[in-house]
């Protein structure tokens, strides 16, 4: 997984968008394939299983096509004729119903029905909830047509269907309420596996991207981002409301209890909203509009809270409370938007981010629209979901990408920085310079014992300096590297004696540079500088503060260089400077400026400007 996630990461953003498209896209037309071009076995699908005509709401009777859904709203609606011409063929009528009672005769006899009764009988079907009597719930049921007298099934008596939505509210269509199958046998897992399964199974996949590939790709990154767990919650549970969407039908199946399908659907809905707000909240980066963000969640969360103990307690179940809950979720969407505006001023990445998220909004106001206007198209919230998520997927893949690449490229940098510290410490006790050391502190051991024994003390200090500095990743104090240097060119100065002089003009040294970073220009004075001239000379080493940065001054008297002519290869000092200037430029943005002439000396400069010891812990491109 780790090493799939890598190679998404690692590739070229366009070919990573690509391949996430054509997946969605193969997988939405693997979907629509299984739908349009196959159907469940020996099965018929149908709106009502009549022909004949409707009335919603007491109102006029209008033509029932079976073959066409009803989208009208009602809280009543009467179905009244023959059953259809192709049910003489089947055994077996499933009925899927939401939220709704309903009733079928066949003149005065009851066929078959669906609400709360108190059944005295035994062994009779038990109520679908003993203390919620008033919540219809998720139900399927599949009734046998062989049960159902000949003068019905041939048409000489009239049947009556009636539906009944108990509560206040606007309701959904009718369509989206009610439904009904036709079969030879009792094939409702056939409908399942043809209808549903396809996109469960697309979801399911969701599922799993929002738990492990976001996740994971923040670890990858070697931190844990907020973000990207809170998008990987977001993503699974859009994949889990979307899975109870297409198989809600379908979930009395499972669990037996109506009301408790329902509950399941709703509390997954609204699982999904309030990780929306909490992935909202995670892309805001004021202190005071995250502090705002956290106690809309807060508010939205209690709200939750509460209407479950409502429910639960059978004072007020999902259904009757969900208007006050969409009253709570536009306020906080409402105070949501407003702190993602507040945060668009200097921050551009905002306001893209904001307008990502208008699909959505406008299909779920279209929807809530529809509830009362009852426009032509309904679940349009699905699609401008869809657009939403779709965008928000790829915009954090090539985000993940960005970073991904970013923290590559600076893990080669950090390497780059040890191999340079490696060959800064390496060029410092290269055999002959721990030869020349040990040999002058051999030969003070006759000529002064004491000032070998505190020669030795130094050199030994000076080896665990260089030894240290391996692990040291951040920029130190200058008067840490000064006693550095003291060490190195006290052990010089056994060896040149009078020939090496060293001067000292300190008047800053409030400030950082990595460790080490100093030394090699400071060899390159005593090697290449006063060690080259036959009597010798000084070596000044300067430190001054200006406006804007800090400088540090290496200066010598000795024989000079031509600086444009080419410099032979040597794989040694060259390195070893080329190597500094690149972690001074990188961990503090510093540069170094050499001057020469020969004959006179030559001037080595580091300038490290102040802003970048506000940032010493940061790696600089």
């Amino acid at each position: 997984m780790k090493e799939i996630i890598k190679g998404i990461l690692g590739g070229k953003t366009f070919s990573t968008i690509v391949i996430v498209l054509m997946l969605v896209m193969l997988g939405f037309a693997v979907i629509q394939c299984i739908r349009y071009f196959f159907k469940a076995p020996l099965t018929e699908y149908c709106t009502v299983m009549m022909e004949g005509e409707y009335s919603v709401d007491g109102g006029e009777w209008k033509k029932i096509d079976p073959k066409v859904p009803i989208s009208d709203h009602f809280h009543k609606i009467v179905f009244r004729g023959t059953p259809v011409i192709e049910a003489l063929a089947y055994n077996n009528m499933t009925i899927s119903s939401q939220n709704v009672w309903y009733t079928l005769k066949a003149g005065d006899e009851v066929l078959l029905e669906y609400r709360y009764i108190e059944y005295e009988i035994e062994d009779a079907k038990p109520a679908p909830s003993e203390l919620m009597k008033n919540t219809p719930g998720y139900w399927i049921i599949t009734d046998d047509f062989m049960d159902y007298p000949d003068e019905v099934m041939n048409g000489e008596k009239e049947l009556t269907l009636e539906v009944e939505y108990p509560y206040e509210m606007a309701t959904q269509s009718f369509s989206d309420c009610f439904g009904v199958s036709l079969s030879v046998t009792d094939s409702v897992y056939w409908l399942f596996f043809f209808e549903a399964l396809p996109s469960v199974l697309l979801f399911v996949l969701v599922c799993f991207f929002g738990l492990f590939f976001f996740p994971v790709s923040g670890f990858i990154l070697g931190r844990v981002n907020y973000r990207y767990l809170a998008f990987g919650v977001l993503c699974f549970f859009w994949g889990l409301y979307m899975i109870l969407q297409n198989i809600s039908g379908y979930l009395n199946l499972w669990i037996t209890d109506p009301v408790v399908c329902m509950m399941v659907v709703k509390l997954t809905g609204y699982m999904f909203i309030t990780s929306v707000f909490l992935y909202l909240k995670s892309n805001m980066q004021k202190f005071i509009t995250r502090a705002v963000a956290n106690i809309t969640t807060l508010l939205f969360f209690l709200t939750l809270v509460s209407v479950l103990a409502l429910h639960l307690t059978n004072t007020a179940d999902l259904i009757v409370t969900e208007p006050s809950v969409f009253v709570v979720i536009a306020i906080c969407a409402v105070l949501m938007i407003v702190l993602l505006c507040a945060e668009i001023p200097g921050n551009r990445n905002a306001l893209v981010f904001l307008i990502s998220w208008t699909p959505l909004l406008l299909t779920l106001m279209l929807d809530v629209i529809d509830l009362y206007v009852h426009l032509p198209g309904s679940y349009l919230f699905n699609y401008g979901l869809a657009v939403t998520m779709g965008y928000q997927i790829v915009r954090l893949i090539v985000d993940l990408r960005k970073q991904y690449l970013e923290t590559i490229r600076y893990q080669k940098m950090q390497k780059e920085l040890y191999e340079a510290k490696v060959s800064v410490m390496v060029s410092q006790i290269q055999p002959h310079f721990m030869y020349n050391a040990l040999s002058s502190i051999a030969m003070m051991c006759t000529l002064d014992p004491e000032v070998a024994q505190e020669a030795t003390v130094t050199f030994a200090d000076y080896l665990r300096g260089n030894m240290d500095s391996l692990k040291q990743t951040a920029p130190v104090p200058f008067t840490m590297e000064l006693e550095h240097l003291k060490k190195y060119l006290y052990i010089e100065k056994l060896r040149f004696a009078e020939l090496l002089n060293v001067e000292y003009d300190i008047q800053a040294t409030d400030f950082k540079l990595p460790l080490l970073s100093i030394q090699p220009l400071v060899e390159n004075a005593v090697k290449h500088g006063v060690g080259m001239k036959e009597d010798g000379g000084t070596v000044t080493i300067a430190t001054k503060k200006t406006d804007t940065a800090y400088e540090v001054v290496i200066s010598d008297d000795g024989v000079g260089f031509d600086t444009e002519a080419h410099r032979p290869d040597d794989g040694r000092s060259h390195i070893g400077m080329e190597n500094t200037k690149k972690r001074l430029h990188d961990m503090c943005g510093g540069k170094v400026i050499i001057t020469s002439v020969i004959g006179k000396g030559t001037t080595a400069t580091v300038i490290l400007p102040k802003e970048g010891q506000n940032h010493e812990n940061t790696v600089r491109g």
